[in-house]
């Protein structure tokens, strides 16, 4: 509108006061965009914006509007969601959306299936209470490679993966021995449920006889039902998505060293609206600094894996 009522002036000699009148702006804020905002309220503005770039740039375009508005509160800014939505919006700055992902599970053969312990109720404040157990697949140059994650449903913190070319029992059984010495020891998770899918991996009779040997109380949700193992089917589906928008893997040894880079710094950094936006680690913190009630206190010190079998 402003380039409009200057453009009438040059082109028309159409006097600026009558073209704010007509067009019901004041000669005020006209000459502002004329002469530029010198306000302090504008160069703010200008700051957020850097500090909006800086902080989608900084997570690969995957935050929106309120993970965003955390870390610019962190950076010590007093902002609301709606303006980082509008700041975002104007810069055209949109996170990627995931797709839909792709079902791997191979329902097990076997006639034992365990029961489902969980039905549905995500809802915890206790670490090493309710471990949720699934896998993916991340598509490389010289073929398949097979990841299996062990979340606590507590802090949402990934306590146990591991990765290999093969998709059974053992890899399974290999991120689980992860999770416990992560959590510190056999002693200190006994009696936690992990639930599952039904996928064979997990119905195994070797994989069976580890949990047992572990106090581990197996759950299962209901065959080809993704709602009953949700939450780590959608941090599966987030770990797929970012991955490969961000990186082409052309070996196996490069697709494993981005996936364990990217659990730690999910597990250090990554905002979670369910922990009110602390990323799992920090989240464990404040419950250990609170004195919350944990079933364990080896949970609460936990450190993301470090690694994970071959």
């Amino acid at each position: 509108m402003a380039a409009f009522i200057a453009a009438q002036r040059a082109e028309h000699q159409v006097p600026q006061a009558t073209s704010c009148r007509a067009l019901g702006v004041s000669q005020a804020w006209f000459y502002k965009w004329r002469e530029g905002d010198p306000s302090v309220r504008h160069a703010r503005r200008e700051q957020l914006k850097i500090a909006v770039r800086y902080w989608f740039g900084k997570h690969h375009g995957t935050y929106g509007s309120p993970r965003i508005t955390a870390d610019l509160r962190d950076q010590g800014w007093t902002v609301s969601v709606n303006t980082v939505a509008g700041l975002m919006a104007e810069l055209g700055l949109v996170a990627r959306r995931r797709k839909r992902r792709r079902q791997t599970t191979r329902p097990g053969k076997g006639r034992w299936r365990a029961p489902d312990l969980i039905k549905r109720d995500f809802n915890t404040e206790e670490l090493n209470r309710k471990w949720y157990g699934d896998g993916t697949e991340l598509v490389t140059d010289e073929g398949k490679l097979f990841l299996d994650s062990v979340l606590d449903m507590g802090s949402r913190h990934i306590v146990g993966f591991a990765m290999g070319e093969h998709h059974d029992a053992g890899l399974a059984t290999a991120a689980l021995q992860v999770a416990i010495a992560v959590r510190g020891g056999h002693q200190a998770i006994a009696g936690v449920v992990l639930h599952t899918d039904q996928g064979s991996e997990f119905t195994a009779a070797n994989f069976r006889k580890a949990c047992q040997r572990c106090q581990v109380t197996q759950s299962m949700g209901r065959p080809g039902s993704g709602l009953d193992n949700a939450v780590i089917e959608s941090w599966h589906s987030t770990l797929e998505f970012e991955l490969r928008s961000q990186e082409h893997f052309a070996t196996n040894a490069q697709a494993r060293a981005a996936v364990a880079a990217w659990i730690q710094e999910y597990n250090q950094d990554r905002r979670h609206s369910s922990l009110a936006m602390k990323s799992p680690i920090d989240h464990e913190i404040a419950l250990h600094q609170a004195g919350a009630h944990t079933h364990t206190d080896a949970g609460s010190r936990a450190r993301p894996p470090g690694g994970q079998p071959s």
